[in-house]
């Protein structure tokens, strides 16, 4: 079933075609674009767009997804796979979950060149909220895999819906700490493949199987610094503690259980900790700009605020990208995906996400991971499975930590 875009997105189709912005599409077995788009229901308020993007490098191609939050039948939520520590492609994150729609999430841990021998852990750099529940928290914005952020972001921000099913940029801070009978020590790092220097960091269950020994390498400033020599790993049970070890470990971690690493001082703070030890773990994600908690959040930085791109944005670099605006006083959401196909592959420079974004009626944008990390998906009404409706760089898709899904119930 198609229908015509509603009015506002027709205005601004308008003023792209205007402008030079909307041409044919040269994407094998994509329909050509036009001055007036069609958009593809694929549930009710959730609708899907394609069109040509004239840039500084050459023709790029998106692919958009619009969603009406006002619909009470409408949720966005966290696409991941289990486990922090782990990777999915989009498509299968979407079907095991029964999205309608969603694109690709966090910049992620990708790679470990630097540190031989260490796991790559595939975890995300920025916070992490799933169905109102805290999955992780930020690492040290010089331990962030992807391009350089621009001035005044960090690795906190965070694009998220609220309660009030309004989505909204902010950014979440960790607010922790490791008590024992005596003593107290502010908690560095909640599920991060990354923790601060001299710091301890709580792993729980939601991290998964894979090596936490990635932790304890790099510094605060560079992520390719050597792994440290002076770490220790204590794990608690029922408030107790039950184990330690001078390395960082792997494995499942018990839903009762909070394993602490320690690096430097950190590691120096927890061998003073014995077995049957009380011990005490708090952690949770405190909002700079809302009370209203978030039933979902993802990482990633801004790059359009009230309007205005942020200043400082590369217009020399341009990639395949993906990114999400938010229009409407927070009851719309557009998701973007640029298509990686060899014809369109040169992409958009950051500050031409923003201008588009802008252009499409977001009043904020957020980048996310992209490359060949660029994924945006839609189910058909009646199908049993999504379609991957760009085409990723690294065909058929890139496995991920995270994503945006949208639902949809009767």
């Amino acid at each position: 079933m198609q229908t015509r875009v509603g009015k506002r997105h027709r205005r601004v189709c308008a003023a792209l075609a205007v402008a030079g912005v909307l041409a044919g599409s040269a994407l094998t077995g994509a329909p050509p674009a036009s001055a007036d788009p069609v958009a593809v229901r694929v549930a009710p308020g959730v609708t899907y767009t394609e069109f040509d993007i004239p840039a500084a490098k050459g023709t790029a191609h998106a692919h958009v997804v619009t969603v009406d939050l006002r619909d009470p039948h409408l949720r966005v939520g966290l696409l991941h796979p289990g486990a922090v520590g782990a990777r999915a492609t989009v498509s299968s994150m979407a079907d095991a979950s029964g999205a309608v729609a969603g694109v690709n999430g966090d910049f992620f841990n990708i790679t470990e060149t630097q540190h031989p021998g260490v796991a790559v852990t595939g975890a995300a750099v920025g916070p992490a909220v799933a169905d109102g529940h805290t999955l992780k928290a930020a690492v040290p914005d010089g331990q962030r895999f992807g391009p350089a952020l621009p001035p005044g972001t960090s690795t906190r921000d965070v694009l998220g819906v609220g309660v009030d099913r309004r989505a909204r940029l902010d950014s979440l801070a960790l607010d922790g700490s490791v008590r024992t009978r005596d003593d107290e020590v502010a908690l560095g790092g909640l599920n991060q493949y990354a923790l601060p220097v001299g710091s301890v960091g709580a792993f729980t269950a939601d991290w998964g199987q894979v090596s936490r020994v990635r932790a304890t390498c790099g510094t605060d400033t560079q992520r390719a610094a050597p792994c440290s020599t002076d770490t220790y790993e204590v794990t608690v049970r029922h408030g107790r503690v039950v184990a330690s070890a001078d390395t960082p470990g792997s494995g499942p971690i018990a839903a009762d259980s909070t394993v602490l690493v320690g690096r430097e001082a950190g590691a120096q703070w927890l061998r003073k900790l014995s077995a049957g030890d009380p011990v005490r773990v708090t952690h949770r994600l405190v909002a700079a700009g809302s009370r209203i908690p978030y039933g979902f959040a993802v990482g990633g930085y801004p790059v359009l605020r009230d309007g205005a791109p942020l200043p400082g944005l590369d217009a020399k670099t341009s990639a395949v990208r993906t990114a999400a605006g938010i229009a409407d006083d927070g009851r719309t959401l557009i998701l973007l995906a640029l298509d990686g196909a060899p014809a369109h592959r040169t992409g958009l420079s950051i500050a031409e996400v923003a201008d588009t974004m802008r252009s499409l009626g977001s009043t904020d944008a957020f980048s996310l991971d992209g490359g060949g990390s660029s994924t945006l998906v839609t189910r058909e009404p009646g199908a049993a499975t999504v379609t991957v409706r760009n085409h990723p760089t690294d065909p058929p898709e890139r496995a991920v930590a995270n994503g945006i899904g949208v639902y949809s119930r009767p």
